[in-house]
């Protein structure tokens, strides 16, 4: 008997964040490289377990990049990956899920809940049948250890400690 196994594309993925820059914008960035490993039959109840390359953190800035990957932040040359470990998806109505699991960044392990919304399923023009979710939700980064800022002379600080997360998510159904 055939299992079902639900395939991360990553040409059709990306997760994104955005963070306050002088307490009046946000700045956005990215993670050009990460992978999501989908254990179980059904991706509503799998374990799901994501793994972020840290080097690959881009703002469209190499100076604010550099600072990012340095030892003020991700410290990319000892901790290279950003990790997530869930048990599934929490359904709630029309659509809407919660994925609760515990978020590693630089050796600090916190529980975390996002949001997530099926986009739902269709088959592409080749026959694949796909599947979307959109995801989102927010951490405060002092709390695994990201802890760089400077205060501003008009009161508050240079970049916020909330950091709000982004991803949309394509996966490819495949029997084995």
């Amino acid at each position: 008997m055939a299992t079902t196994k639900w395939t991360l594309d990553p040409n059709h993925s990306e997760v994104t964040f955005k963070v306050k820059h002088l307490m009046i914008s946000n700045v956005k960035g990215e993670f050009g490289k990460f992978d999501i490993k989908v254990d179980g039959d059904d991706i509503n109840t799998a374990n799901i377990d994501v793994n972020i390359d840290t080097a690959s953190i881009s703002t469209s800035n190499a100076d604010r990049d550099a600072h990012l990957k340095g030892a003020d932040f991700f410290e990319v040359e000892k901790y290279p990956s950003i990790l997530f470990t869930a048990n599934g998806l929490k359904a709630g109505t029309d659509g809407d899920y919660t994925i609760t699991g515990d978020l590693t960044i630089k050796d600090v392990t916190k529980p975390v809940t996002f949001k997530a919304e099926l986009g739902g399923t269709s088959k592409d023009p080749w026959g694949n049948e796909k599947l979307g979710y959109s995801v989102e939700g927010k951490i405060n980064r002092k709390d695994f250890g990201l802890n760089w800022n400077a205060a501003l002379e008009t009161g508050g600080v240079l970049v916020s400690e909330e950091v709000k997360f982004f991803a949309e998510l394509q996966f490819v159904k495949s029997a084995e």
